[in-house]
Parts: C-alpha cells; sequence; structure tokens
C-alpha cells in the first residue's frame, strides 16, 4: 500500500501537520518521490505506531528517534522496554490510562487543582491525557491526608521535600545497578540476546526488593520519629481518661 500524506494521517489518527512535525525531527523516514507527490508506505504507519507507544510512555522525541534509529543496542533497548512498563504514570490509555477529566471524576479533585498539583511536580506530567490508575490511588491517598486535618500548602510543602530525597536516593541507586550488574553484564562476553535477558530479569528482581526496602524503612523511621516525638513531650495530662471516685471500704 502506498499512501499520500493526508491518507497516511487519517490511517494513523494523526494530523498532516503532525506526520510533517515527525518527519521533520527525523522521527519518520523520508517518503519516495515522484515529482511532486510524496508516497508513503506501510512502513510509515508503522513507524508512526511505534512513536504513538513510546510516547504513551512518556519517552522524548529525542529519545524515541534514538530508539527509531539504533542509537541504543539492543541489550539498552530491553531494559528501557522493561523501566518503561514499570513505571507508574507511564501507561497508555489502551493500558487503563485516565484523561484529566475522568481522573477528576473518579477522585472528587477539580481538573484546575489537579492540573497545579502537577505544576508542583507531585503528579507526572500527562500531556497526552493518560493518567494511571497508580496516580488516582495517590491522589485519594492525598484526600484522605486532608481529611485528617494537614493543611494543603504544607502537605504539598512536605511532598515536594520527600521528592527532592527521593531524587538523590533514586540516582544513587540507578548508579549502583549500573556499576554492579549492567556493566559487567555487558562485559560478561554473552550473546546479545542473552545480556539482555539476564539484564531484565535482574532489574525485575531489583526493583520491587528495592522499592520494598525504602518504603519498610521509611515507614519504620516515621513510626520512631512520633514515637521519640511524643515521649519527649508528653501527654497531655487534660486528655487522661478521668479515675472514677474511690468506693467507700468494704
Amino acid at each position: 500500500m502506498r499512501y499520500r500524506v493526508d491518507e497516511l494521517a487519517a490511517r494513523s489518527g494523526l494530523s498532516v501537520d503532525t506526520v510533517r512535525f515527525y518527519q521533520t525531527r527525523g522521527l519518520l523516514a523520508q517518503p519516495e518521490r515522484e515529482g511532486r507527490v510524496a508516497w508513503y508506505s506501510e512502513a510509515h504507519l508503522a513507524q508512526i505506531e511505534r512513536i504513538r507507544d513510546l510516547k504513551s510512555k512518556g519517552f522524548t522525541l529525542d529519545f524515541i528517534k534514538r530508539l527509531l534509529w539504533g542509537g541504543l543496542d539492543p541489550v539498552d533497548e530491553a531494559l528501557v522496554a522493561a523501566v518503561a512498563g514499570e513505571v507508574p504514570g507511564k501507561s497508555s490509555r489502551d493500558d487503563g490510562g485516565l484523561t484529566l477529566e475522568q481522573l477528576a471524576e473518579r477522585t472528587g479533585v477539580s481538573p484546575a487543582l489537579l492540573q497545579a498539583i502537577e505544576r508542583e511536580g507531585l503528579l507526572p506530567s500527562a500531556s497526552d491525557g493518560a493518567y494511571s490508575m497508580q496516580d488516582a490511588q495517590a491522589v485519594e491517598a492525598g484526600l484522605a491526608l486532608l481529611e485528617t486535618g494537614l493543611p494543603l500548602s504544607e502537605l504539598l510543602g512536605l511532598a515536594r521535600r520527600h521528592d527532592e530525597a527521593m531524587q538523590a536516593i533514586a540516582e544513587q541507586a540507578v548508579d549502583m545497578f549500573v556499576r554492579f550488574v549492567r556493566d559487567p553484564i555487558r562485559a560478561s562476553g554473552a550473546t546479545q540476546d542473552e545480556a539482555a535477558e539476564r539484564l531484565v530479569e535482574a532489574f525485575r528482581k531489583m526493583l520491587p526488593a528495592t522499592t520494598t526496602l525504602v518504603a519498610q524503612h521509611f515507614r519504620r523511621q516515621l513510626l520512631n520519629v512520633a514515637q521519640a516525638r511524643i515521649e519527649r513531650e508528653g501527654i497531655d495530662e487534660d486528655l487522661l481518661p478521668v479515675s472514677p471516685p474511690a468506693g467507700p471500704d468494704l
């Protein structure tokens, strides 16, 4: 099959301008030309579907271009695919993603407030309209905290400080994975397919173990700090139950 640019746009569900934009950015191969007419093929349609899939997982156009044109070797490409499949907020609508309006309806939070939370970096940017179910659960958890009486400004400030601290920890964890897992596997002499399989398997074992370890440590620290604060400041005697009056001796 051959398509003119308007036919390719209609088949792919994109606008003509978007198709030409992808071509200008080097994401699409050049079409065949017969005089002044540009002809696109099924290969171009497959490229557009690949771009759409990678965009739905949160990858930038520059990174997608590297993937499409062999900027990563098969070993790292396999790891990229595994990471994309595990990151909350990088699922497409077909995988259960929510639009902004659907997220607002599910959580009861106005779209304007959700966008404000997103601008603070507390929700992943979903300009393509694909929030995940994990995003909805996070918003619902935030609502539960607000219902206990925590001010929104204080909660947002705490979340920002936590995000900054966890960013440094995440970078250190990734650096450890690269130095002690990825690089040794790549240097082991295994074939690309074997190395890719071992690398993805290691990642899928380490991710839940690491997140469980970090989450459990934070929970323990939170409880320890709470206990120490209570012990240090004591308990308001006005909140203690009143002892019943002593009865007559029998």
